[in-house]
């Protein structure tokens, strides 16, 4: 029977390869004539929004972040203008952008957060507002957006939580009322439903009309939410 031959080998200690960091890329300063432009076509922009000329908005807004691409009042300004316009792919492209330059920057995430709410991504809208409450404990817009979401989600005492926090930081503002009153019916509740939405009532008698309710679509409603304000206001 032949043994194995044993053979003398010499570890080799291989090196730790030398890692070479990215470069930064790199961003052309705005000189301050360039930054004068964007400023102005934020406020051309903003005047095209007022009169609802979308296209127009939009083309202007676009311009503005060519002049100063890193600027977050033109990259929100920008996002929120598509999701007026019922374009949310491209107001999310650009309010993640300004997320890139900002991470913590909670007018953008706030903006963020409802475009995902009323396009019915609420894994994603409730991610962006508690992110946003987390930077600013104090934020209405997050607690009232919150308190939709956690509706839809059919998780009513944290939809409770937040849609009561809303209206205690925002009591003159008729639509966490709302919010409030539809999670008070949802959980059977019907008694304070009708006192919460007398309090809507009581802020803006428009809510006395069915009609009316249709603009809480604007506001973030779900088509849902607004049928069951509807059921409310029929049983007062």
């Amino acid at each position: 029977m032949m043994g194995c031959q044993k053979t003398s080998v010499t570890p080799q200690i291989e090196s730790s390869p030398v890692i070479v960091p990215s470069p930064t890329p790199l961003v052309s300063p705005v000189s301050p004539e360039e930054r004068k432009k964007a400023a102005e076509l934020r406020q051309l922009g903003l005047k095209y929004r007022q009169q609802g000329q979308f296209s127009e908005a939009i083309k202007t807004l676009e311009e503005s972040v060519t002049f100063d691409p890193q600027n977050l009042s033109g990259l929100v300004l920008l996002g929120w203008t598509y999701h007026l316009a019922k374009q949310p792919e491209p107001a999310i492209k650009n309010l993640q952008k300004a997320l890139t330059v900002e991470q913590n920057h909670v007018p953008a995430l706030n903006a963020l957060g409802i475009v995902y709410l009323v396009n019915n991504n609420l894994e994603q809208a409730v991610k962006i507002h508690n992110q946003a409450i987390t930077l600013k404990p104090d934020n209405e817009i997050a607690h009232y957006n919150l308190s939709l979401a956690y509706h839809l989600l059919k998780q009513y005492d944290l939809a409770q939580t937040h849609a009561q926090k809303a209206t205690t930081l925002e009591p003159y503002n008729p639509h966490p009322w709302v919010a409030l009153a539809i999670i008070y019916w949802q959980k059977g509740e019907t008694k304070l439903a009708k006192e919460t939405y007398n309090k809507a009532i009581s802020l803006d008698s428009r809510y006395r009309q069915t009609n009316f309710l249709n603009h809480l679509k604007e506001a973030g409603f779900s088509l849902e939410q607004i049928q069951q304000t509807q059921k409310i206001l029929e049983a007062m």
